[in-house]
């Protein structure tokens, strides 16, 4: 099947196959795992951080930093779109017991300042205390600039009140931006990384930040069942996402940009780009659903939503493309 409903359905290489089944491993609870310790200690030099730490999903990882950064009846400001509000179950708030407070994203996905002055809590004990902001980046595919990035890290000091980035598809606007990660990565006091999207490594994420929060998240971590034992053999895999496959990113979005090309020559289909691996697609004929099936039948997978979302990622070629892009089409030329 060519899949395009996202880019966490990448298929681990070969090369990450082999060094998982040749990983030198240990206890990762006890610290004594040698991959996972070379793991993290090489995305502390490659991101620019004093500490990391490896996780099973970006979802702990987000909830492992909003614990870290917020107390008990604390909150955070966050994207009314933002991951780590909208599609994690309400982790924060069910096992924090930390508050959300949800502005509106902007067009282009980032969070106004005005907005996030506006929502920041005065020192009154009828409020929660607002101690931290959460960005995302990518969001929806969308890229924040290096200056709006810097601009929020500013007010966030001005304030007193920590930056955590959900960077699930971080070097994906690294690439977008055309710059070394870490000058993304200065603007934050905590960031999280998905090893398992367009990196393609079969699972984990990584939580970094410096040594006194990163000690706390990995205390955090054992609390809610993230301690790993022999976890180098993921780690292995996870260590080649993170150094090798950064830099073919670009075949993906180059890959978005042709399907976008090509599905604006459909008059059915209203087509909004962004500047990396997602583009939407809106069924001005309301079938989505029906598309959906039509497709499966095709060997090509979508999900049906309003509007559809398409990811390009490692496991699509220029030709999956094509073939997506043709099929549509006599989709709508049939219907």
């Amino acid at each position: 099947m060519i899949d395009f409903r996202s880019d966490t359905v990448t298929q681990p290489s070969p090369e990450m196959r082999h060094a998982m089944a040749q990983a030198l491993v240990g206890d990762d609870v006890y610290g004594d795992d040698p991959t996972v310790n070379a793991l993290e200690a090489f995305a502390c030099d490659k991101l620019g951080f004093e500490a990391a730490l490896f996780t099973s999903s970006g979802t702990q990882a987000n909830l492992l930093a909003l614990m870290s950064h917020c107390e008990r009846g604390e909150e955070y400001i966050c994207g009314q779109q933002a991951h780590n509000y909208k599609y994690e179950a309400g982790g924060a708030a069910v096992l924090g017991s930390i508050q959300p407070q949800p502005i509106d994203n902007a067009a282009d996905g980032s969070l106004p300042l005005e907005a996030i002055e506006a929502a920041i809590k005065a020192d009154d004990f009828h409020f929660a205390r607002t101690r931290l902001v959460s960005l995302e980046n990518t969001i929806g595919g969308k890229v924040l600039s290096l200056d709006y990035q810097a601009q929020v890290a500013a007010l966030c000091q001005a304030r007193g009140l920590k930056l955590h980035l959900d960077g699930a598809r971080v070097f994906n606007a690294a690439v977008a931006l055309g710059v070394d990660i870490k000058l993304i990565a200065k603007h934050y006091d905590s960031m999280s990384v998905c090893l398992s999207k367009g990196l393609g490594a079969p699972i984990g994420s990584l939580l970094m930040g410096d040594s006194a929060f990163i000690a706390k998240a990995r205390r955090l971590r054992k609390m809610l069942g993230g301690g790993m034992r022999q976890a180098g053999i993921i780690a292995a895999a996870a260590h080649i996402a993170l150094d090798k496959m950064p830099e073919r990113l670009h075949f993906d979005h180059d890959n978005a940009q042709l399907l976008a090309e090509r599905l604006k020559a459909i008059p059915a289909l209203e087509v909004t780009t962004t500047p990396t691996n997602i583009l939407y697609a809106r069924c001005r004929r309301d079938r989505a659903l029906e598309l959906k099936a039509f497709l499966q039948n095709r060997g090509i997978l979508i999900n049906a939503g309003a509007p559809i979302r398409f990811v390009t990622h490692l496991g699509i070629t220029s030709q999956d493309v094509e073939t997506l892009a043709a099929a549509i089409a006599d989709f709508y030329r049939c219907h």
